[in-house]
């Protein structure tokens, strides 16, 4: 079994969202249609393919020449450390090759970036709802 990276189809997105699901991601569940929204509108938008089964994806941003921001990679727990996660950002890097790679990790995430040689750096989030907190 060979996993194949290619990019998203719209008609990848009901099993993105059965991924985000599985793995908690609830604010991309309960925000459907902006996730899907956001996923037509992202480059890289990739997924990780194994016999018609999608095991993976990659949903990016960039401007083409100084950045490559990953926003979601999400690998199925039972194809875990089997290498499709770098794949993944080996391929959406080969598509803007001047670019850095940025990500944000997780507190469970970290560890798995900074032993593949990211160097960390801060980051900070805000909610829409935050966003309109803080107006009022």
């Amino acid at each position: 079994m060979t996993v194949q990276i290619r990019s998203f189809l719209e008609k990848d997105f009901h099993d993105i969202q059965q991924l985000n699901e599985k793995e908690g991601w609830n604010g991309l569940i309960e925000r459907n249609e902006e996730t899907c929204c956001s996923w037509l509108n992202s480059e890289p938008a990739l997924v990780a393919e194994e016999d018609g089964e999608v095991v993976g994806y990659l949903r990016g941003l960039t401007d083409g020449a100084v950045t490559l921001y990953i926003c979601e990679i999400l690998i199925k727990e039972s194809h875990r450390n089997q290498g499709i996660s770098e794949q993944l950002v080996r391929t959406a890097h080969e598509c803007y090759p001047s670019t850095r790679v940025e990500m944000l990790a997780t507190t469970s995430s970290h560890e798995y970036y900074e032993n593949r040689g990211y160097r960390s750096f801060y980051g900070f989030r805000k909610s829409p709802e935050e966003m309109k907190n803080a107006r009022s």
